[in-house]
């Protein structure tokens, strides 16, 4: 994978595969381009569309630089290291296509990114995006994370946090880290004017309702496909 520097110097890894029309696909927390994107078949399917699409392993995650300190994730940082990559492929005008993390990632562009032409928001609904409901578990999952036996971790959702974790491999302290950051300020999406997709799975109880969000964005429309949080990336709709 390429490099390029963000903001504050950290050496991020992207790739561009195909020719035509540009998309950037951001990652879900834990996950890495090629686990949510490569390996599902999505690249593969954007490009014998005729699309060129441009992957980023987000700061903390796959190849990309992994800080241990929280400020270095604080606010809508990943959001500028999408438009750092912009500015540094020089890309005019983009489709932006993010999941789980990657999909809050794309509502903070949305709100304050120009170049992004149309979105779509997958893994993701009213209670990570609005934050209606209850708060998501961010202390908690971050204990899980830096836990040195993942036996004595309480609660379903940080363990599977820890499991996923653990199973793809990824830096937990650079992912506490981020949990610790605390999530970027809620988007303001009211005066959004391209098309948007929210997209979530049927069994996706951990993100809130994703028709709760459309309808806080003008003229998005929400659909679900199959599986749950960590499986609807493999549907092929």
């Amino acid at each position: 994978m390429p490099t390029f520097a963000a903001s504050d110097g950290l050496e991020l890894a992207y790739d561009v595969t195909g020719e035509g029309p540009p998309v950037v696909l951001h990652h879900g927390f834990a996950a890495d381009a090629a686990g949510n994107w490569v390996a599902p078949g999505i690249v593969d399917a954007l490009v014998r569309s005729g699309r060129r699409v441009i992957v980023l392993d987000a700061r903390g995650h796959g190849r990309s630089a992994k800080p241990h300190e929280p400020d270095a994730y604080r606010g809508p940082v990943m959001a500028r290291d999408v438009s750092a990559l912009l500015d540094h492929l020089g890309i005019g005008a983009v489709d932006v296509v993010g999941y789980s993390m990657g999909g809050l990632v794309t509502s903070l562009l949305l709100a304050d990114e120009p170049r992004v032409r149309s979105a779509v928001l997958g893994g993701v609904g009213a209670r990570l995006i609005l934050r209606t409901g209850s708060p998501f578990p961010a202390g908690a999952i971050a204990a899980a994370l830096e836990a040195d036996d993942p036996t004595t971790i309480e609660g379903a959702v940080p363990r599977a946090f820890r499991a996923f974790a653990d199973s793809t491999g990824a830096d937990r302290l650079a992912l506490a880290a981020i949990q610790r950051a605390g999530l970027a300020p809620a988007p303001d999406l009211s005066s959004v004017r391209v098309p948007v997709l929210v997209v979530a799975g049927d069994r996706d109880d951990l993100v809130g309702d994703p028709a709760e969000l459309a309808a806080a964005i003008p003229g998005a429309r929400a659909v679900t496909v199959s599986g749950d949080h960590l499986s609807a990336v493999y549907d092929p709709r």
